[in-house]
């Protein structure tokens, strides 16, 4: 039976640490190998945070990594090149972000967002946009919300 062991890593950058290592030395696995698969597996994340899933086969001491996708907020940032969000996002703007990117992100996320259509799904990364103080495309994403959801009514 496989033991799960679930982190949250920085993208490329994990270590063997204390989280790692007491999570998976007593499981007889090789930590070092699961760091530089983790690695080699979340390089293209660099700079965020990405949910790790470590399943571990303690009669074997062989492992699977599931990696996770960072969260909506995190990609947008990256495409803002911002380090964090607004502190007052209804009245403070710190960057701007395409269409083009927040449907790129909305396909990224595929099945980890709610929405049943592509269209839902991004109108809720254009929702966390407003969370934020990004605007999409230069327009208010409260706006552009209300736009997409009246021009969806009027088909």
């Amino acid at each position: 039976m496989a033991v799960e062991v679930s982190v949250l890593v920085e993208g490329g950058k994990a270590a063997a640490g204390a989280t790692l290592g007491s999570a998976l030395g007593p499981l007889g696995v090789n930590v070092g190998q699961v760091v530089a698969k983790i690695n080699e597996e979340t390089r293209q994340f660099a700079g965020m945070r990405v949910p790790v899933i470590i399943r571990v086969d303690p009669a074997t001491r062989s492992f699977t990594l599931v990696v996770g996708r960072p969260p909506v907020a995190a990609l947008l940032l990256k495409e803002a090149k911002k380090e964090k969000g607004s502190g007052k996002p209804k009245g403070e703007v710190i960057g701007d972000v395409s269409l083009a990117a927040v449907s790129r992100i909305a396909e990224a996320k595929g099945d980890d967002m709610h929405g049943r259509s592509i269209e839902e799904k991004i109108n809720q990364v254009i929702g966390t946009c407003v969370s934020l103080g990004l605007t999409v495309g230069g327009e208010d994403p409260r706006a552009l919300l209300k736009a997409r959801v009246a021009s969806r009514g009027a088909r």
